[in-house]
């Protein structure tokens, strides 16, 4: 199968600490930059850049979820875009939206909403707030590297304390770890839930799939350290990718429990818009001996294509594969005893600070 921006596979360079290995058009512009020869004319083209962030001034920060199969009710995101560098990431397609690419400007250009703190306040103050969950991380990972020197995902985990409002993580990053008596704190009235993605235990496979994440091993500390401090804790082993990383699921789910997680989940891997040429890119430059196979995999879950938006199964398939997958999964959850209790948000201790209060 042939995909655009795969004419001459060849010479195109191999960007080693990034995910995607091009610049796919970005489908709302109309016109586009292309690197036609080496040349000293092309000198705006750099094969390897520092990675950029630029300061947004956002008009809001939480956004709802009409999507029922997602787990979550709203989402709030202090960062567009990832320096993690995760090929299969569908956040990869809203870096569209501000006009850039969702290949490598996904990971080089990173949007920074420095007053999402602000936002969340503004938004918590709203009479009309019903309380419910927020997740973090509901596009990209809220603890990224921009995390380190931004602080704002610190920032937003402070205003919920302040207000008591219950909060969802999901993340990669053993940066978590930073904040982990915020959470403890948060914990203690049943504020908070903390999934940890965790996609394969093999060390080579993740650094080409997510270059730029912490290391399986850290992952696991993560899971075991917030346990440890009755952090309610679970693993995402997604996505599944049939001929890469299914084969892993019993030993991802039996590090998981030992660590500490009570519960799990999991996604196939789906590939919607700009991510389709982008993986499959990806795929074919890293492993060209099985590459096909995957791919034929992939289509097999997905009703003949790589990405279904139907609710209810894009997130596990369809198919011989998708069933196999989803037995293996559920009967591993029950040997490894995860899924076991219901975790709920308590969202009676919502309360709006007083504006004396506030100045403390």
């Amino acid at each position: 199968m042939t995909l655009p921006f795969e004419e001459n596979p060849s010479e195109q360079p191999y960007y080693k600490g990034r995910g995607a290995q091009i610049n796919p058009k970005n489908k709302y512009l109309a016109n586009e930059y292309a690197q036609e020869h080496i040349e000293g004319i092309d000198e705006w083209w750099q094969s390897d850049v520092p990675t950029q962030f630029f300061e947004e001034n956002a008009r809001n920060l939480v956004n709802k979820v009409d999507s029922p199969d997602v787990g979550m009710w709203y989402s709030m995101n202090p960062y567009q875009g990832c320096e993690h560098g995760c090929i299969y990431c569908y956040a990869r397609n809203s870096h569209q939206y501000w006009g850039l690419s969702a290949g490598l400007d996904f990971e080089r250009k990173i949007i920074v909403k420095h007053n999402a703190p602000e936002l969340l306040r503004k938004f918590l103050n709203n009479k009309n707030w019903v309380p419910k969950p927020i997740s973090l991380s509901g596009n990209t990972d809220c603890y990224q590297p921009a995390e380190r020197k931004m602080w704002l995902t610190r920032q937003l985990l402070e205003v919920a304390i302040e207000y008591k409002q219950p909060v969802g993580i999901i993340t990669k990053n053993s940066l978590i770890l930073r904040d982990r008596y915020l959470l403890q704190q948060l914990a203690q009235e049943n504020l908070v839930s903390v999934h940890v993605s965790i996609t394969s235990l093999q060390e080579d496979l993740r650094l080409k799939m997510e270059p730029r994440t912490t290391t399986a091993a850290q992952r696991l500390k993560v899971v075991k350290e917030l346990s440890s401090l009755g952090i309610p804790v679970g693993v995402m082993t997604a996505p599944i990718v049939p001929g890469l990383n299914d084969h892993e699921i019993p030993k991802l789910l039996e590090a998981a429990a030992s660590n500490g997680a009570k519960f799990a989940g999991y996604t196939v891997v789906r590939l919607n818009d700009a991510v389709k040429t982008i993986f499959h890119d990806w795929l074919f430059k890293n492993f060209p001996d099985r590459a096909d196979k995957v791919w034929h995999h992939i289509e097999s879950m997905h009703e003949g294509h790589v990405n279904d938006s139907e609710f209810g199964r894009r997130m596990t398939g369809a198919g011989n594969i998708a069933e196999l997958i989803r037995q293996q999964f559920k009967l591993h959850v029950k040997k490894n005893g995860l899924n076991q209790e219901r975790f709920e948000y308590n969202t009676s201790a919502f309360r709006r600070p007083s504006s004396q209060l506030s100045l403390f």
